[in-house]
């Protein structure tokens, strides 16, 4: 039999086919825009993603027996708002993961609500990305078509509506969402009374492995797909990257350099970061699991790249930085350029190159960029050691990790190895094999993901290189310090 994983991101949708033994046999993307109407906002279309779909997965299939496949999964980019009217139409632009417009109402969460009882509630506090400050806004700027929200959804749960004509969502992505009681696994009733909707509002919940129901006609026959084809309820593609990359199960961790960049610890047990820099959210296996999120990540890469320094010959630039340059630059880089999330919570940081002298060259400030981000997940890994959470290594993954020098960078400032796995397809193929799950081939997530899993490489880290970074890393934790005043009169 065949499966499906959809990859929802935030520049485009990739689609994977993979077999029963866990195979990639195609792959296809599909771009679609992401707007920016005002500094600081970002939407898109939820047609344009499944208008990707309609193309991508009939591309998909050309050259295979369709009848084979038996089941779909999706893993999205988490915490844009769609909302839809009483007949199932989009109200307005979905709100994405990295739109900074919620900070009045991330503050009016964290200081009147209070950040303690949010933390009692769903286990985290706000923070911009969050679905429930967007609804905040929606209500205060646009109260109309608030007033005609019928559905709240997810981006990928939009793809399982469309697919299905179920209105679901899962455990992993519902938790960014600040509206779920993650511990509980249920729809949290205080924040839906501070939001101002109903749980009749809110999705059907499952696990993500769980079958949500079959292609609806229409779909089917637009896709080219049997109605018989399973649809699960998919993942965060957080979560879904973790499962794609083995990382289930108790105590194990993934880093992704996709878009953002973040640091993933699987746990069996609910836990919480108790100053809540670390989000806690459940897991696509059916635990738990503590996530620190930076909001720039490769993209801090292609903008510096294309935007910047105009070119897109990413490897050749690369190629400037010598290994004897790693742990000496004396630039550093701030990668804030959306604001930030894990740890810091500000909305109003901004990326900042610092440090350069009339000798400090292109490469310097590549090199400072790259560093930059790493020092920015070590800050969010820093808060897991300091919690007593053990990370002896981690996987990595995303668009990022193809960068061999990056990985060497990445893992020398961590101080730990940096596995890389043999289908290097992230969120797609986690959801693939949740699909897997939801038609019987596995018997759990973890079971699919011993089957279907291996290490293909690993970066060692070097005692010297550990100690210069650690260097570094000290002086690159002052420099957010030193301008957070000044910010905001930046704005």
């Amino acid at each position: 039999m065949l499966y499906i994983g959809i990859d929802l991101g935030t520049s485009a949708c990739k689609f994977l086919l993979v077999d029963d033994n866990g195979a990639v046999q195609n792959t296809v993307t599909k771009e679609y825009p992401l707007f920016f109407p005002h500094p600081g906002w970002s939407e898109q279309n939820p047609a344009d993603w499944w208008n990707a779909c309609l193309a991508g997965i009939p591309e998909l299939l050309d050259g295979f027996d369709a009848a084979e496949v038996a089941g779909v999964g999706a893993g999205g980019q988490m915490h844009g708002l769609v909302a839809l009217d009483e007949h199932d139409n989009v109200l307005r632009p979905a709100i994405l993961w990295n739109d900074g417009r919620t900070a009045e109402e991330v503050d009016c969460l964290n200081n009147t609500v209070g950040k303690a009882e949010l933390s009692r509630c769903t286990a985290n506090i706000a923070f911009a990305g969050f679905t429930a400050p967007k609804l905040l806004w929606m209500q205060k700027n646009e109260p109309e078509l608030f007033a005609r929200i019928a559905k709240i959804m997810l981006p990928k749960d939009y793809i399982v509506y469309k697919l299905t004509g179920v209105h679901a969502t899962e455990y992993s992505d519902a938790s960014g969402m600040l509206l779920l009681d993650v511990e509980h696994k249920c729809w949290s009733r205080e924040m839906l009374q501070v939001c101002g909707v109903r749980e009749e509002q809110m999705p059907r919940l499952f696990e993500s492995w769980q079958a949500v129901g079959t292609l609806r006609p229409d779909a089917a026959k637009a896709l080219g797909l049997p109605e018989t084809v399973t649809v699960c309820a998919g993942a965060g593609d957080n979560a879904a990257a973790a499962v794609g990359t083995g990382t289930v199960g108790e105590g194990h961790c993934n880093i992704s350099l996709g878009t953002s960049g973040t640091i993933f610890i699987s746990s069996e047990r609910f836990g919480v970061d108790p100053n809540n820099a670390l989000h806690a959210f459940a897991h696509a296996d059916g635990g738990w699991h503590l996530m620190g999120c930076m909001l720039s990540a490769a993209s801090c890469n292609k903008w510096w790249q294309d935007e910047i320094i105009g070119t897109t010959d990413y490897k050749g630039e690369e190629a400037k930085i010598t290994p004897e340059m790693l742990g000496k630059n004396h630039v550093f880089f701030l990668p804030y350029l959306m604001g930030e999330r894990s740890p810091i919570n500000d909305t109003n940081a901004r990326a900042t190159f610092i440090g350069m002298t009339m000798d400090t060259t292109r490469a310097d400030m590549t090199q400072a960029m790259l560093e930059g981000v790493a020092f920015a997940i070590r800050d969010s890994f820093e808060v897991a050691k300091s919690l007593g959470i053990s990370i002896p290594r981690s996987n990595i993954c995303g668009g990022g990790s193809k960068s061999a020098l990056w990985k060497t960078i990445t893992a020398n400032v961590l101080g730990i190895p940096l596995d890389t796995v043999a289908t290097e397809q992230g969120p797609g193929y986690g959801a693939a094999m949740l699909a897997m799950v939801a038609c019987g081939r596995f018997a759990s997530v973890r079971e699919a993901a011993d089957a279907l899993v291996r290490v293909k490489s690993t970066v060692e880290p070097d005692a010297e290189l550990i100690k210069l970074y650690d260097e570094r890393y000290a002086q690159f934790r002052e420099i957010y310090p030193a301008c957070r005043a000044l910010f905001p009169k930046l704005l």
